[in-house]
């Protein structure tokens, strides 16, 4: 099984060839448009293993943007105890749903 470990948008993600993962939005990018992901930490290739320092450069992730989508409510309440203060707000994110192609390897 060939997997990587990837840096998107400053949160890392194990990417599986074929699997579907939810990652922070993606934006400027349509839906069915195929990427490339550079920053790879870790790349493993039956039972091979690769480290990047900080990065690996040979290696990167052919990726499909499949869909986006906003994830369940995430709740901010704030108080002040005996001040009388109570705010309570919310959001939804906004995710991107993605699927691995490929992962490429650049012959040195």
């Amino acid at each position: 099984m060939n997997y990587a470990i990837v840096n998107v948008q400053g949160k890392q993600f194990k990417l599986i060839e074929n699997k579907y993962v939810y990652v922070p939005h993606i934006s400027s990018m349509n839906l069915g448009d195929r990427i490339f992901l550079n920053q790879v930490f870790f790349f493993s290739k039956k039972g091979i293993h690769f480290f990047g320092d900080p990065f690996l450069e040979n290696i990167s992730v052919q990726v499909e943007i499949l869909q986006h989508i906003k994830g369940s409510k995430i709740i901010i309440f704030k108080k002040k105890r005996r001040k009388g203060y109570k705010v309570k707000n919310g959001f939804r994110p906004i995710f991107s749903k993605i699927k691995v192609i490929s992962f490429l390897e650049k012959k040195q």
